[in-house]
């Protein structure tokens, strides 16, 4: 029986090539992922290897407020010279150099414009010499207040050469300096991981990039001879008390890298998620793959039971075909996934500017790969196989395959099953479900279409009849039409597979279309200011402006109030909040809507503190409540709560005094609000504004309906990214169309012989693949801009909590999913209808 089934197996090149064609894809995202993160994860290792190499044990201050990699920019605290001075003469310590190292230096190019940064930071520090990992490549470092030097990826990507003045963006605004020198490092690198570096004199970097001369933010100490870094850290450690971190260079490269990794494991989630989309979809194209070769061979199956072969003999025979096409499936598709891995981690690096590590293939890798492969394609191939043991010997003696069966259980059966999934998907949305929220809804949006998977079938029959109404005036089309319609269960999962990646598209789209419109609404009515001061987000720190510009910009004629945004990340009663604070907190309230107990408030006194009603609600806050709140800099701070007002009143659900900037992780505005008086022109105002950001290249004044139409913009790019990310499912969609038409020529091989024979030429036999291809991707299209919108529409509604308060169809792009399906049937119906039209007509009839 093994040797009968392998025989058949290889008999069958062209259906084993189709049947592994979805898992190959499958297994290739899968693969991919885990190398793509394993080349980045070693990339990273090796980077903050080297770039602590030359550190034996390094001294920080504890920060005031602890931050990870996810959650954003760590403030590092300050250490005072002193300490530097006691390290030097404690026993075992050869130096003692105290170093300012802090994200946020901004260098403006030669263009004029920042150099921006997608990943690595911008590192603003002190000159300490050059040493066996740092070179200089030209000119020297720096002396006087007013010079610096840059690393080569720098001096590179600004177009920056000895002698030129440049400036420089910190916690300060924009400043000019003469560039002295350039650096790089060993084995001839311009940086270490694409960070840009520019290095002060020891006081202007310490007032620039850390707020206040006479600190610094880390010390690096060297061991003496013979003194490990390990007994010189718990040396230094037990003489430098509590508040301060003591640790080795290979401790900090480890807990570097870990931090690195928490992100690159977020990522690897993310694309696994979509490759189970994929394979997901794929499941659907191995199941009618294995429904389809099942029915061709049920005369061959029929003559096996004859022959004395059980019913467990031929489900072990299918599934045997199964693991054989899952092994080889597997096998290619980790091939392609080294390749895929490979190349999105050469993007990432040129992306970054990174050197990448050498492309390996993790164990992780391997195993997924094969357990997918097996594991999806067995799946798939079980209820082929069971249908397939019931197929009775006397079949051998009929000339038509067994009829299908009658679609009641199936119906009733996705029924229940999509009852669940909406159940399930109901609870994850409108009710607390804690921590199993997003499983709830993960599982219910998987069963949900698993359940109209189901049924299916029961509608195709007049949905499509009613689509191939329009083909219907031409005799190949009529036949195209008759043959989407003549096995519901095949055309059915052919529709579901693309149905799945449509209805994903079409359901984000529609959360999208409606944040953004209740966006542009909500903006509408609580923005009162005419122009906004921002810029775009471009790396670890937002873009920030002088806050000299507003005290400008409110003497303007015609200017009736402006006023700043400040934010920092705080610790309020010891759990992490966004706080914000203004510089004049009743111009802000002029330039936003504010309501409530906040619009009678014109300022807020130094033990002050104003909280919106979600934090209040969730902390259990109330007006006189006390609340202690730790920033980024400077000591704790207990508040009064003096007012908790409605969640859209402000700009923010905490808001600090002005006293409290100071002590701000970033002592500058992010986003700036200008009201206009009565009658007063933007066109008059806004070009003022412009000039006077003329220094701060960050930011940009706009009418405020441009500011939000910017806002907006961001969930058309993550449509985008949802589209690129769904490519894979929707593209083995299309190959299970392609598939069940290739498949659907070799079983009607003799049908197609008859046609021709009384007269279908081989025009109309092209035309005649091509409707049916059309019809059933259409209708797979159809299913999943349905299934999506009203996914999207319970999604919107279960977010009208959160500000989503608008429900928008995206019409267009719907129309726009089944103007695309259609070309993508014609598209898949290229090689089936060749095959089809180029069938020998004497060969196709006498066809068995």
């Amino acid at each position: 029986m093994l040797r009968a089934t392998l025989k058949s197996l290889l008999a069958r090149k062209l259906r084993l090539v189709l049947s592994g064609l979805a898992v190959v894809l499958g297994v290739m995202f899968v693969s991919g992922s885990f190398v793509v993160t394993d080349t980045l994860n070693r990339t990273f290792d090796a980077i903050f290897a080297d770039a602590f190499s030359a550190t034996d044990v390094s001294v920080s201050a504890t920060p005031k407020v602890a931050v990870s990699e996810m959650e954003g920019e760590e403030v590092a605290a300050p250490l005072p010279a002193a300490t530097v001075d006691k390290i030097k003469n404690l026993s075992g310590v050869r130096s003692a150099t105290g170093r300012v190292d802090a994200d946020g230096a901004r260098v403006i190019g030669s263009d004029g414009k920042v150099l921006t940064s997608m990943g690595p930071p911008r590192l603003g520090g002190n000159w300490t010499g050059a040493d066996g990992l740092m070179e200089l490549r030209s000119g020297r470092g720096p002396t006087a207040a007013d010079e610096i030097a840059v690393n080569a990826t720098t001096a590179e990507l600004g177009g920056l050469k000895l002698g030129d003045r440049v400036g420089v963006l910190t916690l300060e605004p924009k400043k000019q300096f003469t560039l002295v020198g350039i650096w790089g490092y060993s084995g001839g690198r311009s940086s270490i991981g694409g960070t840009q570096e520019v290095a002060f004199t020891t006081p202007v970097a310490q007032q620039l990039m850390l707020g206040a001369t006479g600190s610094f933010s880390s010390v690096v100490v060297e061991a003496a001879d013979g003194v490990s870094p390990e007994v010189l850290r718990d040396r230094v450690a037990a003489a430098l008390g509590d508040g301060f971190q003591v640790k080795t260079g290979q401790q900090l490269a480890e807990e570097s890298a870990d931090s690195i990794q928490e992100g690159l494991s977020f990522f690897n989630q993310i694309l696994l998620g979509f490759a189970g989309v994929a394979l997901f979809v794929g499941i659907f194209l191995i199941l009618n793959t294995f429904s389809i070769i099942v029915a061709q061979r049920t005369k061959e199956l029929a003559l096996l039971r004859a022959m004395g072969a059980s019913r467990r003999q031929v489900i072990g025979s299918v599934l045997v075909e199964a693991v054989a096409i899952g092994l080889v499936a597997a096998v290619l598709g980790l091939a392609a996934g080294v390749g895929a891995g490979a190349g999105l981690a050469a993007l990432f690096g040129a992306f970054a500017d990174l050197t990448l590590a050498s492309v390996g293939v993790p164990l992780s890798a391997v195993l997924s790969a094969f357990v997918v492969g097996l594991v999806v394609t067995v799946v798939a191939a079980v209820l082929p196989a069971l249908r397939a043991s019931r197929i009775a010997p006397i079949a051998a003696m009929q000339e038509v395959s067994i009829p299908d069966r009658p679609l009641t259980r199936l119906s009733v059966a996705g029924g229940l099953v999509l009852s669940a999934g909406a159940a399930a998907l109901g609870v994850g949305l409108f009710a607390d479900a804690g921590d199993g929220t997003l499983w709830l809804i993960l599982g219910g949006v998987l069963v949900s279409f698993i359940g109209v998977a189901l049924l299916t079938p029961l509608i195709s029959k007049p949905v499509i009849s009613a689509l191939g109404r329009v083909f219907a005036w031409s005799v190949p089309g009529r036949l195209g039409r008759l043959n989407s319609g003549r096995n519901p269960r095949r055309t059915a999962i052919t529709a579901a597979a693309l149905m799945v990646g449509i209805a994903l598209v079409t359901g984000v789209t529609v959360v999208m279309d409606s944040a953004k419109s209740s966006l542009k609404a909500s903006a509408s009515e609580i923005l009162k200011a005419e122009i906004m001061i921002s810029g775009d987000d471009n790396g670890s720190r937002p873009p920030t402006y002088d806050p000299a510009v507003l005290d400008k910009t409110k003497t303007i004629p015609g200017v009736r109030a402006a006023a700043g945004l400040y934010r920092d990340l705080v610790l309020a009663d010891g759990k992490q909040e966004y706080a914000s604070a203004t510089d004049d907190f009743h111009g802000l309230t002029e330039a936003y809507r504010t309501t409530g107990a906040a619009a009678t408030l014109t300022d807020l006194r130094a033990d002050q503190i104003a909280i919106g009603e979600p934090n209040a609600t969730e902390h259990g806050w109330h007006t006189g409540s006390q609340v202690t709140v730790q920033t980024s800099r400077g000591e704790p701070h207990t508040y009064t709560v003096a007012v908790v007002y409605p969640d859209d009143a402000l700009p923010g659900n905490l808001f600090l005094p002005t006293a409290a900037i100071k002590d701000f992780g970033i002592a500058q505005p992010t986003v700036g609000f200008v009201r206009l008086d009565d009658g007063v022109a933007v066109s008059a105002v806004l070009p003022q504004v412009k000039a006077l950001l003329a220094d701060s290249p960050e930011v940009s004044a706009t009418d405020s309906a441009t500011f939000v139409d910017q806002q907006a913009a961001q969930f058309d790019q993550i449509i985008t990214m949802i589209q690129i990310l769904l490519g894979l499912a929707i593209l083995i969609a299309v190959l299970g169309v392609v598939n069940t038409l290739a498949l659907s020529v070799l079983e009607r091989t003799r049908e197609l012989g008859l046609l021709r024979a009384v007269g279908l030429g081989r025009a109309q036999t092209m035309r005649m693949i091509t409707v049916e291809a059309v019809v059933i991707s259409v209708f797979g299209a159809l299913l999943g801009v349905v299934v999506g919108a009203g996914m999207g529409a319970a999604v919107t509604r279960a977010l009208k909590d959160d500000g989503i308060t608008a429900l928008v169809l995206p019409w267009g792009r719907m129309g726009t999913y089944l103007a695309l399906a259609a070309l993508v049937g014609i598209i898949a119906a290229v090689v089936p209808a060749i095959r089809a039209a180029r069938l020998n007509v004497l060969a196709a009839i006498a066809h068995d």
